[in-house]
């Protein structure tokens, strides 16, 4: 990446552009203004707005004045590290930017830190973490021509719905008051949107992008100003979050960490390049990610968080017999036999009646002896109102106006206090030490938008501290367990970040149920979470035949095979179906996953669409794996520019699937709807 600054005014160091290396002919930039192309973007309480702004952020003071004084640079363990160092006489501010650049991939992340140095509070209502400029200028035509806008809009049993929009689609128009702006408000950081999206200059062939990593409140937006196009990328601030922060004298305030990069081409590129960074700079080391295991969850289409020892005896065997290496005991393992599970939350204490003379430790050391690490869900941010946990003083909780905040049945736990963390603690450590789990599923399954205004000088920043105090705690869950094996849940992909993502192994995928819809959560997903980590269910059905369960396995095998269903019920062809796939994936696929590098052969898929087919690959070394779904629409599909070389049919072998190679593609034959395919393509004569 090639990074362009200069300076206005002789002391106001201006961000200009961003380009891929040996860019062929540099853009013609426009003559610098006092309030655009700014390095950092900063809004103080009683500061003058001094631009026509609107809804946008811009023109923010002391941001359009601030004084550049020095940078600092030093190696770091990622790479290399630049500071730029402003200040602002006036409000007395020392403004720190970093930009951490990411050896082996054209990615760096940003943060800003702001230090009063004064004698008074200073308020800050909004601070961004990473500014981009010039996105318009490469190439011909006007922006609403030549840039296209790719984001995911994500929702519970709909996540990773990819689509592209010309800017005026989403609210952008050239030196108009209102920009593409896209937020999440609350501590499911993907609830709406996922935490990341592209910029694509179509006429220069160049593709900018950026990560959000923050497990709460956040915003972007693409505007204008200048005659050009911005990009703002940072957390939560005062207008869309209700997050203002009364930085006191000789505080610190540090904006979230936001990936940003730049490569020549398109989708492909940009997510190739992110995959690369995630896994050199977001994933935290650990030996799940490079063995991949099998998991299988009592949840999906089979128990329904309603566990007994007497239902997971035949499931254990089942799951020992599929190959299964860890087996998870989902939700309702506490709760009292005929009581719904979701209010019994808070107590993390076993329930005695639903495994018999031998307890849930029993059970566990069966699921052990058969060859498996035994896992539980736990979802250790939530108390039920009828919890024991009630009785616990307010601090304990997320508060408004004096009052506990109640969602769905359950109040939110407030991981700012250190009572809070030391049940969490006291919870986790006694279920893996006592209990011998060695997988953890932390789910979470409610929201509370704003935040919380207890001791906190806005519900905003209460969020804020709450989220990161939660980031280091989980921490240190990971550094006293480090082969145990954390998941990140939230009602499925409702927590999709890479805050979280850095300290847990596995992230959910998706809640989805129906398993025709599930090909289109899992291609999107693979855009936003490494392979090696994102869980996809796998659910057989007791009363489906082949083509459901072969359906149902090829959704998981170019992810985290997450297996459930009623395995125990299946017809033998089913079965043997089920055992091929976990076979060919142990064999085929997961020895490269950790390596691999998705692709989009058919482009991205809509959820509402059950017509079209479905394409994803892998990509390691020479070597390809497509998985391909065939739904409601014609039976032959066309891959286009696959590979030359040998294409072979892994799985399944059994059900009539044909390939066929044509000039400039390869011919994927189903015979009847609702199948799908995975394929293994020599890429000796890759085009």
């Amino acid at each position: 990446m090639v990074l362009g600054f200069d300076f206005f005014e002789r002391n106001k160091l201006r961000f200009r552009t961003l380009l891929p290396t040996r860019v062929r002919r540099a853009p013609r930039l426009p003559a610098m203004t006092s309030t655009a192309e700014l390095e950092v973007a900063l809004h103080c309480t009683g500061q003058d707005r001094r631009d026509h702004h609107g809804l946008k952020l811009t023109g923010g003071a002391p941001g359009i004045h601030l004084e550049f004084v020095g940078q600092r640079e030093k190696p770091h363990s990622l790479g290399k590290q630049i500071i730029f160092i402003h200040r602002d006489r006036t409000l007395r501010l020392r403004i720190e930017s970093y930009y951490v650049f990411v050896a082996g991939c054209p990615v760096m992340r940003r943060f800003v830190r702001a230090t009063n140095q004064g004698r008074s509070a200073v308020g800050i209502e909004y601070l961004s973490s990473a500014m981009l400029h010039g996105l318009g200028r490469p190439g011909d035509g006007p922006l609403e021509s030549k840039l296209r806008i790719h984001l995911a809009r994500n929702t519970s049993r709909a996540e990773g719905q990819w689509q592209q929009y010309a800017p005026s689609q989403l609210g952008f128009s050239e030196n108009g008051l209102s920009a593409a702006a896209i937020n999440s408000m609350g501590n499911w950081s993907s609830v709406a949107y996922l935490p990341l999206g592209m910029i694509e200059n179509v006429k220069a062939g160049i593709t900018w992008f950026w990560q959000i990593e923050h497990n709460g409140s956040w915003h972007w937006e693409l505007g204008s100003q200048g005659g050009d196009a911005y990009l703002y990328a940072g957390g939560p601030d005062e207008e869309h979050h209700q997050a203002w922060k009364n930085l006191r004298p000789g505080e610190s305030y540090q904006s979230v960490p936001v990936a940003m990069g730049c490569v020549r081409g398109g989708f492909d590129e940009a997510i190739a390049a992110l995959t690369r960074y995630r896994r050199l700079a977001c994933r935290a080391p650990h030996l799940d990610n490079t063995r991949c295991p099998v998991i299988y969850n009592d949840y999906m289409h089979c128990l329904f968080a309603d566990p007994t020892t007497a239902k997971e005896r035949p499931l254990v065997k089942a799951a020992a017999k599929a190959g299964c290496e860890y087996y998870l005991i989902d939700a309702g393992w506490y709760a009292k036999r005929g009581e719904h599970w979701w209010p019994a939350v808070g107590a993390w204490q076993p329930s005695r009646e639903r495994f018999g003379r031998d307890g849930l430790k029993g059970l566990l050391d069966h699921i052990r002896s058969r060859g498996m690490t035994p896992g539980l869900w736990v979802e250790i941010e939530a108390a039920g109102i009828h919890s024991p946990l009630r009785k616990k003083p307010d601090d304990w909780f997320f508060l408004r106006h004096g009052r506990r905040i109640i969602d769905h049945g359950r109040y939110q736990l407030d991981f700012r206090n250190p009572a809070v963390r030391a049940y969490a603690d006291a919870v986790l450590d006694r279920l893996i030490d006592r209990y011998g789990a060695g997988y953890i599923k932390i789910d979470y399954n409610i929201t509370f938008q704003a935040g919380t205004d207890r001791n906190a000088d806005s519900p905003g920043q209460g969020l804020l501290e709450h989220g990161r105090a939660y980031l280091a705690w989980i921490e240190g869950v990971r550094h006293r367990h480090p082969r145990v094996v954390l998941e990140n849940c939230g009602s499925g992909g409702m927590r999709m970040d890479y805050a979280m993502l850095a300290s847990h192994q596995i992230q959910s995928s998706s809640d989805q149920t129906d398993y025709r819809k599930y090909p289109a959560i899992l291609v999107g997903a693979l855009a936003a979470v490494l392979p090696e980590q994102l869980a996809v269910w796998a659910y057989p059905l007791a009363d489906g035949g082949p083509r459901q369960t072969s359906f149902n396995m090829v959704n998981a095998m170019v992810g985290r095979i997450y297996l459930s269903g009623r395995l125990n019920r299946l017809s033998s062809r089913s079965l043997r179906l089920a055992y091929e796939g976990v076979e060919t994936y142990k064999r085929h696929i997961r020895p490269a996953l950790p390596r691999s590098i998705p692709f989009f052969p058919l482009g991205m898929p809509r959820i509402t669409d059950s017509v079209s087919p479905v394409a994803v690959g892998l990509r390691a070394d020479k070597t390809s794996w497509l998985a391909v779904w065939r739904l409601a629409g014609k039976g032959t599909i066309a891959i286009p520019h696959s590979p030359s070389g040998l294409a072979v049919l892994l799985y399944p072998k059994s059900l009539g699937i044909a390939l066929r190679r044509a000039k400039d593609s390869l011919q994927v034959e189903f015979p009847v709807p609702y199948m799908a395919a995975i394929i293994q393509c020599d890429e000796q004569g890759r085009e």
